[in-house]
């Protein structure tokens, strides 16, 4: 039973007083009529809350005693310690892009696959090999090229013969996709066929020959690399296959600062010891962990918001959409943003989903899932541009209005 609830204007956030856990505002204030806009200070009483607010705080305290009864809020402080550790030991080898290793480590801890896109030189590779090592995971690169072949990739059988009978038997070899983490470099420079291949693995998480299925060993990512200015002799990602990639990451360039020490760091001879953090069987758990996180019900709704306003075809498209886009975002695109916001949820160590966990990720998710039209590249207008906008537009809390913001 709900005794009351008070305010913390510090982390925007209430707490239920009988069970001291803390409930982002969205999950306290929902209503199916509607939304009351609460404002007290400190010294007033605390608001009264209706059947259906009860009702949804009741909900996520439900959602949340899963997480409680499993044990697993130490795992969820487990997971933010494991977090800075692993930056601290990417730190070693890696200057600056504090951005991106926070993307990737959102994307495996929630069970996707991402795509780097950046110039060379930028040390896309080395992250890449780097994590893997602090990960304790088998590590595979495959450079893509425009000879490369399905098999090269997946494996191939082979005819293999029993010395002591004499009889001749089909055996399978692995490609180098049977590893945990696969480093897809260049993966814009092999044909369709080739990339295709990679479909199979990355969505089913297993490879089939001959006829036969063969299953990939868990954690299981595919992080690829891709080099946007020399577009000479590639062969540009379908968007069946781009939509696999949880995360589009775009890596830039280091500031001043941090270039002054890649040059510090790489032209002396020094030996850097990466120390192994998490093993295969603990990010598996760490996943499960991700999974169970709750999440408001406004949360999803503001989710939703935000993906059905870049579709081109509905109402709530506003008109810069429209005219700037030529396809939005699917459905897929809104699973990954409520995933990756729960990972980030737990790897800032808390145990709930606010809306700035999903603006985080936004970018990220949506960059390769909008598609622009010739009026936006005529104005300049960049994915980011679009993205960024729709964040400032798109209402937190559904008051109402948000159709009429659509509409302006």
């Amino acid at each position: 039973m709900v005794q009351g609830v008070e305010s913390n204007s510090r982390s925007n956030i209430y707490r239920l007083r009988n069970t001291d856990r803390l409930f982002p505002r969205a999950a306290v204030l929902p209503c199916g009529k509607g939304r009351r806009k609460v404002e007290m200070s400190e010294s007033e009483p605390p608001p009264e809350l209706n059947d259906d607010e009860v009702d949804q705080v009741d909900k996520m305290e439900a959602a949340e005693e899963n997480l409680i009864d499993g044990g697993d809020l130490e795992a969820v402080q487990k997971l933010r310690d494991a977090y800075d550790r692993i930056r601290a030991e990417l730190g070693k080898v890696i200057v600056g892009q504090e951005e991106v290793l926070e993307q990737i480590l959102i994307s495996i801890f929630a069970r996707g696959h991402s795509l780097l896109v950046g110039v060379p030189g930028l040390a896309k590779t080395l992250i890449i090999s780097t994590l893997a090592r602090c990960l304790s995971l088998s590590f595979s690169r495959i450079q893509f090229t425009p000879d490369l072949m399905p098999s090269d990739i997946t494996g191939t059988e082979v005819i293999q013969e029993d010395k002591g009978t004499g009889e001749r038997n089909f055996r399978f070899l692995q490609g180098p996709i049977f590893a945990n983490v696969i480093l897809a470099d260049e993966i814009n420079r092999t044909p369709p066929k080739t990339q295709a291949a990679l479909l199979e693995a990355m969505q089913e998480r297993q490879v089939t020959a001959g006829g036969t299925k063969h299953e990939l060993e868990e954690p299981f990512f595919v992080l690829a690399t891709q080099n946007p200015i020399e577009q000479e002799g590639t062969y540009p990602l379908p968007e069946a296959q781009l939509d696999r990639f949880m995360f589009n990451i775009f890596v830039d360039y280091p500031t001043e600062d941090e270039e002054v020490e890649i040059m510090k760091r790489t032209t002396v001879g020094q030996d850097v010891t990466v120390e192994e953090i998490l093993d295969g069987d603990e990010i598996r758990e760490l996943q499960e962990i991700v999974r169970k996180v709750p999440v408001a019900d406004e949360v999803i709704r503001y989710v939703l918001r935000l993906t059905r306003a870049t579709r081109i075809n509905k109402d709530e498209a506003p008109e810069y959409i429209k005219d700037w886009l030529a396809w939005g975002a699917g459905p897929r695109a809104s699973q990954y943003l409520i995933l990756g916001a729960k990972a980030r949820a737990v790897l800032y160590g808390r145990n709930h989903v606010s809306a700035e966990d999903v603006q985080a990720v936004a970018y990220p998710v949506l960059r390769h899932r909008i598609l622009t039209n010739f009026s936006a590249e005529a104005e300049g207008v960049s994915p980011e541009t679009i993205i960024a906008r729709l964040i400032e537009d798109t209402p937190v809390h559904d008051t109402g209005a948000a159709g009429a913001a659509a509409s302006s």
